[in-house]
């Protein structure tokens, strides 16, 4: 009934017209949440149209590919925030648990839309959808751009840890940063690596929710004033230069078969004022916008080149404003519930991944001390509580050390209260030890020397309560070497937490016929628990499941093959051993010796043509940093000697198809999660030969060998503990122990001594330093060639002819086809202890001393009965 006043009566109150959709029946109602939140396919299709319509504003008749895939992405994003919701709000918050707060500036979470559909079991009824539309999902997927939002396995490792967080049901967040420009896109151009920025927002990211009523201020800069309070306490005010707004958005962590969604929190820069009107209105325009560039900048891109000042400065601003808009947003949420900073700890663990977030130990002792007006030591043991550290690298030029000099411009505050703690803490090393001022000075948190340095690897040490490694080798160097001092001081801090993967995104999603393959043996329980993939060793001689895998190889090596020839117009023959190493490019990984294996394998062709050789495919895939010229260097190599291989008739089989060939180079340009999707399902051998004792562990060792691969590698970082497991007679074994690198080098290493005596290897070296790789250039790649000579800091000549030996040992049994099945299958059977859960339960059991917290959807009971069916399910048609 309408009142006359443009307003309607309902249920004895007064509506106005604008609201009139609010009026609905219980029935409308329950309608419009089902195209919210319901799973069947009727509502998905409606929801998934609905918003092609009212969000893309765009009809069936205008639509692209690229609005579909947005469609389905809100679709199902909807279907996830009930669950985070009541995950975050509903559970966490009203139990007042324990949070991991997981601190890392990478975050390489991958593409979201195949992986959000497997974990809440919605991928056959999504495909369905999208077929009668037109469109195959996997085409949709294809749409969706990654956020390149690290650099190499510290993000991916974050990433795989969110989902294990979750999948858990581990109370969880994880915080970083919102670069606009991720990690570089690599084209490769006359076979050298060209930065292209990585626009990964220039069409909008579905998955995001900004969250501007969190902001947070963080300050730069200026200086300090001390002064005594009213009740006279000492106290420091800092005084800024500039004032920098963090703004949140937020992205749903989903767990498998779970109704836990957890939290990815990613920080945006924001000017505190847009621009300076007055400036602006005197004509002088760039720099009314000063401070709104210079606040932009700190989260424009990823790791900015830091062979420069201003880069170096960058890279600090980006850790600090991340920190402390992280840790601000902790307090805050902390006081909501307690104002008694000593329960701060059991309610809270701050891992720190890598050195990185490290400036956090600094800033919770400013937000303590002056901020909330702790004392110093009330302080102090609240931080130590809270901070757990964890380091990735044994490379001393990784383990970050500021110049004072940039320090105290930009943290005057902080530089301050490192000063103290190291002064408090050098006072308790020199009562233990008064006459060791040699250790006094290996444990300082100040580098002496012209430079004066904050050594941000100490800092962690000493304000965490945990310090550990990532892999067995790793943490034993680590207690005995690096951080030595550290472990004689504190050895109850240091522990091991072996890396691991999530065998959802890298088997489930990655290798879905393999999935299907397994699951249809031993049953789904794999997926949450990987250890169950012993069973497989029950088949192992099943004549039937033996032939299914080796199609799924060769189907996933078909698949792989016609990428290969799509994006570098190579034919590759699919029934080649799949030789493959893809990582980032650094010499300590060693991607060079696997070229000169290459060159080896090319030379032995040209000198008998009609060998019987083992046809190989050698793919390569990886970045280098924009400023790593020797990095770059090897891409160009790799690339040029692509070009001579690959365009050699001697090394073709004569009257064949284009394809068959005895040896083929690949590299693989852009590597990213996606890509690794397509790579890991279709490698016969995994390379993982780093020098030992350098790679602290790795991941994509893990990842190769869950889907079958083999490895061939040295005893280096995790390689040992998958050697361990898999059984020592199904991996490849070459190459010094870290003990003797360690003597070889303090005995005199002399790469001359093994270059001339070694006629392969000579003869490898000498063709790329006379241009035959390189079109007669001699100059081209001197570089390379004078380091390996002169220096060879990472042993390649003296692994060289180990390696060439076990290469061979690899071609004689990829000729035994039988054997090497075995082989395959015993090594995917054998890795259900590098799943990224098993890690997390370590994680949570010995340093953050958190349990599971089950999220119950009381409202909607068979809605999560039908919900774990689907995510149980899904995978057969995958």
């Amino acid at each position: 009934m309408n009142n006359g006043n443009g307003l309607k009566k309902h249920n004895g109150k007064h509506i106005p017209h604008w609201k009139k959709h609010i009026c609905r029946t219980e029935h409308a109602a329950i309608q419009v949440e089902d195209d919210r939140t319901g799973m069947d396919v009727e509502t998905l299709k409606r929801a998934f149209f609905d918003n092609l319509y009212y969000i893309q504003a765009k009809d069936k008749g205008w639509a692209t590919a690229h609005d579909y895939y947005m469609a389905l992405a809100y679709t199902v994003r909807d279907r996830l925030l009930h669950r985070w919701l009541k995950t975050v709000e509903q559970t966490y918050f009203k139990k007042d648990v324990k949070v991991v707060c997981y601190l890392s500036a990478e975050y390489l979470i991958g593409r979201q839309l195949g992986k959000n559909l497997t974990n809440i079991g919605l991928h056959d009824v999504a495909r369905q959808v999208v077929q009668e539309s037109g469109y195959d999902l996997y085409d949709l997927m294809e749409q969706e751009d990654e956020p390149g939002l690290g650099n190499g396995g510290l993000g991916r490792l974050a990433a795989c840890f969110l989902d294990s967080l979750s999948t858990l049901e581990i109370p969880a967040i994880g915080y970083g940063i919102r670069y606009e420009y991720g990690i570089f896109q690599q084209v490769i151009r006359d076979g050298t690596q060209v930065e292209v920025p990585d626009r990964w927002l220039r069409f909008g990211n579905p998955w995001e929710i900004p969250r501007p009523d969190y902001t947070m201020e963080v300050k730069f800069g200026g200086h300090t004033e001390a002064f005594t309070d009213e009740q006279g306490r000492y106290q420091v005010r800092w005084i800024p230069e500039r004032t920098v707004l963090g703004t949140p958005y937020d992205t749903p962590m989903v767990g498998y078969n779970s109704n836990t969604v957890n939290t990815l929190r990613l920080w945006s820069a924001k000017a505190s004022d847009e621009f300076n009107l007055q400036i602006f209105n005197s004509g002088d325009f760039a720099n009314a916008v000063a401070d709104k560039v210079f606040s932009e900048n700190i989260t424009k891109v990823l790791y900015p080149n830091d062979n420069n000042y201003q880069g170096r400065e960058l890279r600090l601003q980006q850790q600090y404003f991340f920190v402390s808009c992280s840790l601000q947003d902790i307090i805050r949420n902390f006081l909501q519930h307690d104002d008694n900073f000593d329960n701060f700890p059991n309610k809270f663990a701050l891992q720190i991944n890598d050195t990185h977030p490290t400036i956090g130990v600094a800033e919770l002792m400013r937000l303590l001390v002056d901020e909330h007006q702790l004392g110093w030591d009330k302080a102090w043991d609240i931080t130590q509580k809270t901070f757990g550290f964890t380091n990735h690298t044994l490379l001393s030029e990784a383990l970050e050390r500021w110049s004072l000099s940039i320090f105290g411009r930009l943290l005057p505050r902080h530089l301050e209260i490192i000063f103290e703690i190291n002064q408090r803490f050098l006072d308790e090393v020199r009562a233990k030890y008064p006459q060791d001022i040699e250790k006094v000075a290996r444990l300082s948190l100040i580098e002496e020397g012209a430079d004066k340095r904050v050594r941000m690897a100490h800092l962690a040490c000493v304000g965490s309560h945990a310090i550990n490694g990532v892999a067995a080798l790793h943490t034993e160097l680590l207690t005995h070497d690096l951080f030595r001092d550290f472990y004689e001081l504190f050895p109850e801090k240091f522990s091991n937490k072996t890396n691991g993967v999530t065998p959802r995104r890298w088997i489930l999603v990655a290798n879905s016929k393999l999935a299907l393959h397994i699951t249809n043996k031993i049953g789904k329980g794999w997926i949450k628990n990987l250890e169950e993939l012993k069973q497989l060793e029950a088949f192992v001689d099943d004549q039937e499941f033996r032939d299914q895998w080796r199609q799924i190889k060769q189907e996933n090596k078909q698949d792989l093959a016609e990428y290969i020839l799509q994006t570098n117009g190579i034919h590759v023959d699919p029934n080649s051993l799949f030789d493959i190493q893809v990582k980032r490019l650094h010499e300590y990984k060693r991607q060079l010796l696997n070229l000169l294996h290459v060159i080896t394998l090319y030379n032995q062709i040209k000198q008998n043509p009609h060998a019987d050789v083992v046809p190989r495919t050698v793919i390569f895939a990886g970045k280098a940093a924009p400023g790593y010229a020797m990095a770059k260097l090897i891409i160009q190599l790799i690339n040029s000697v692509a070009d001579v291989v690959n365009n050699d008739p001697d090394v073709g089989v004569r009257g064949s198809v284009p394809e068959a060939s005895r040896l083929k180079v690949v590299f693989l340009a852009n590597y990213n999660v996606a890509l690794a999707q397509r790579i890991y399902p279709a490698a016969d051998v995994s390379e993982q030969i780093s020098t030992a004792g350098k790679e602290a562990s790795g991941t994509s060792n893990m990842k190769f060998a869950m889907n079958g691969a083999l490895t061939i590698g040295t005893l280096d970082g995790a390689n040992i503990e998958i050697r361990d497991r898999v059984g020592h007679e199904n991996f490849f074994l070459f190459g010094l122990t870290t003990e003797q690198v360690s003597q070889m080098k303090a005995q005199g290493y002399h790469p001359w001594d093994y270059y001339n005596s070694n006629p392969q290897l000579k003869q490898a070296i000498d063709q790329i330093a006379s241009g035959y790789f390189s079109k007669g250039d001699r100059d081209l790649f001197k570089p390379l060639v004078e380091s390996l000579k002169n220096r060879d800091d990472y042993l390649l000549f003296a692994d060289y002819q180990s390696y060439i030996e076990c290469q061979q040992q690899v071609s004689e049994a990829y000729r035994n086809q039988d054997k090497w099945l075995r082989m395959s299958i015993l090594n995917a059977a054998r890795t259900g202890y590098f799943s990224s859960d098993r890690t997390i339960r370590e994680y949570a059991r010995d340093i953050w001393h958190v349990q599971p917290v089950p999220v119950i959807l009381e409202d909607d009971q068979q809605e999560n009965a039908a919900i774990k069916h689907r995510s149980t399910t899904s995978i057969n048609s995958q």
